[in-house]
């Protein structure tokens, strides 16, 4: 094989590569906004500071590097566990009532993408 068409195989390769993985995380964060808003996240929630609860940005950062952090996020949202806040008080975690998966799959990316 010569140099020309290993070089034009390659860069095929890198661009696949690079196709791929911004489809892997590709998400609508104005969607996921209006989801995580619609599903009053955002009352206890802010994006990049605390409220009442940490903010999606130290959720993320909490997250980061998790291999099941997808799967525990999601967990999060949709199980109504319990959390405990500073102050001591504990409650059930609203679940969100959506039950459009593509839905919760951009808020979940959104959300982990947050603290990158």
């Amino acid at each position: 094989m010569n140099a020309k068409v290993m070089t034009a195989m390659m860069s095929g390769l890198c661009a696949a590569g690079l196709l791929m993985s911004t489809q892997a995380f590709a998400f609508d964060a104005d969607e996921a906004q209006a989801l995580a808003k619609k599903e009053g996240c955002l009352k206890c929630h802010a994006v990049d500071k605390k409220k009442e609860a940490k903010s999606l940005t130290e959720i993320s950062k909490s997250l980061k590097g998790k291999a099941d952090a997808e799967a525990k996020l999601l967990h999060h949202l949709t199980s109504g566990e319990k959390v405990k806040f500073e102050d001591g008080k504990e409650e059930e975690h609203k679940v969100i009532k959506t039950k459009d998966k593509v839905a919760i799959k951009n808020l979940t990316d959104w959300i982990l993408s947050l603290g990158k």
